[in-house]
């Protein structure tokens, strides 16, 4: 730290093109002479400059000097000494001054303090040759130059595009390979990558598994007769060859039309009329000379509840094997299906399950089964759009609302066609008022063929009469003429009901069994 007289000077030396640099103490006595002005001034005791010649200060291997060429001054070039390499740039303040940027020149006739000699080759102040004391200056300290540099103006961005445009070249080059080889430009056979075949089984309660087991029980039938011709669905209902399906699919062939059946191997067969009838819209057909049969088990509608899964097999618009899944939307649908006929023999009455399963034309006569695999009902209808007809009666797609003949009531008619050729319908011996616009069925007032009740028949047994108007079967209401012949064909015939009836106002129960009508 500065003292005395060279406490009002500056700590560093500053030069016109070059940085400021410190002054030792050691610098102090020989500049100020020994002699202090009043004010706190050093003044120099040497002679006075010249004052026909201009002060000048030199750059000479990081030091200042006044006149570098007088004799023995120690800047005063000597031989060997290297070529000045220039001043370099601006310097941080020196870490021990108090007032890094005040201004200070120094005696012109004083001798700064004598440098040892630079490393041979070394430039002044430049390289890691350099030396590191109070006046040595090294800007590339943080950053060596490297031993080669080619400073030539330009060199840089030819380098830098040469770069650009090889990248460039390789980049299109490599993207027109890669169209050439993926279009087979090049001769090359293209294999894309794929996942292996899996043999792993499905779970058996899944739609695959059940799909698998059911479809070689499933079959197309084509009909044709009368100049009418028609495909439906049916499957497998024992060994013997006998099939259950729609009697609207069998009904073209008439008594001299041709059926086919189609089994999902691709087998075809002729096969005959064993029974059918068009109150429950069934029928049982037989082929022979079929070996190798799959019949499906039956299950129970009586179990089924709204929302159990289902899966419906057909064949819609004739395109056999198309499973569809969906629930059960509701059971006990009062649906009627036909009715083609003035005398309305063909008319079905069916208390349906409803379901979502798509089912198309087509469909007709193929199982509808639960998620155990078993056939709980026989697909038989469809309410279309834009179709103001009663179900099965338009041939538009599926929307969503299917009906199917509950398996309990298909499996009875079954038997009595396979046993008889024939099934009896369950009655109550009364006519029914169907144009009756109230709520429930009413009994006619007087028969148009006949009695409204038929005498010694179950009605007449139970106590009912001409009419009475019957609200509820076995607890359930019924609203039409329609739903209670419905309600009563999903019965046996023998099998006893209870009746609400109301007359004149006034209520009463009764109970009635069933009787059976031919319907050959």
């Amino acid at each position: 730290m500065p003292h005395g007289p060279c406490a009002a000077r500056a700590d560093l030396v500053e030069f016109p093109h070059g940085p400021r640099i410190p002054v030792s103490d050691a610098v102090c006595p020989r500049v100020n002479g020994g002699e202090t002005m009043d004010d706190g001034k050093a003044r120099a005791t040497g002679p006075e400059p010249r004052a026909a010649e201009p002060k000048r200060r030199w750059w000479r291997r990081g030091r200042a000097s006044a006149r570098p060429d007088a004799p023995g001054h120690p800047d005063r070039p000597r031989p060997g000494d290297a070529p000045d390499a220039g001043p370099p740039g601006p310097v941080p303040p020196y870490p021990h001054t108090a007032n890094a940027h005040a201004p200070y020149s120094p005696n012109p006739y004083s001798t700064p303090p004598r440098m040892p000699p630079y490393p041979p080759g070394a430039a002044p102040g430049y390289g890691p040759g350099a030396p590191r004391g109070p006046w040595a200056y090294d800007p590339w300290a943080m950053r060596p130059v490297p031993a080669q540099h080619d400073s030539r103006p330009g060199k840089g961005r030819l380098v830098a595009g040469a770069v650009l445009l090889a990248l460039l070249a390789g980049g299109i080059g490599g993207g027109v390979g890669a169209y050439l080889e993926r279009d087979g430009a090049l001769g090359r056979h293209v294999r894309l990558p794929q996942a292996p075949a899996e043999q792993t089984a499905r779970a058996p309660g899944s739609v695959a598994a059940i799909a698998a087991r059911a479809l070689p029980g499933v079959v197309t039938i084509h009909v044709r007769g009368g100049g009418d011709q028609g495909t439906g669905t049916g499957f497998v209902l024992d060994g013997q060859g006998r099939i259950l399906t729609n009697n609207h699919v069998v009904e073209p062939a008439g008594s001299d039309g041709e059926i086919s059946v189609t089994f999902s191997s691709g087998q075809t067969a002729k096969a005959t009329v064993a029974g059918r009838d068009a109150g429950y819209d069934l029928a049982v057909i037989k082929v022979s000379g079929v070996s190798g049969l799959t019949p499906l088990p039956l299950g129970n509608s009586d179990s089924v509840r709204v929302g159990d899964a289902v899966i419906a097999i057909g064949a819609p618009y004739d395109l056999a094997g198309t499973v569809t899944t969906g629930i059960i939307s509701a059971k006990g649908r009062p649906i009627t299906a036909g009715g083609q006929k003035q005398d309305g023999s063909d008319v079905s009455y069916v208390d349906a399950l409803q379901t979502d399963a798509p089912i198309n034309p087509g469909n007709s006569g193929g199982p509808l089964m639960d998620s155990e695999g078993r056939v709980i009902g026989i697909n038989s209808a469809i309410r279309s759009a834009g179709d103001s007809s009663e179900p099965g009666g338009g041939q538009g797609g599926s929307i969503g609302l299917g009906f199917a003949i509950p398996v309990n009531q298909a499996r009875r008619v079954a038997e009595e066609l396979i046993n008889t050729g024939h099934a009896g319908h369950p009655v109550i011996g009364v006519t029914l008022d169907m144009a009756y616009a109230g709520d429930g069925a009413r009994v006619n007032a007087k028969g148009p063929d006949g009695p409204p009740v038929v005498p010694g028949g179950p009605g007449d047994k139970a106590g009912l009469v001409p009419g009475d108007v019957i609200r509820k079967v076995d607890g359930v209401p019924v609203h039409s003429g329609q739903e209670l012949i419905v309600k009563i064909r999903s019965h046996r015939p023998g099998e006893r009901l209870g009746l609400t009836v109301e007359h004149d106002g006034r209520e009463r129960a009764v109970e009635v069994t069933l009787g059976s009508a031919d319907t050959r």
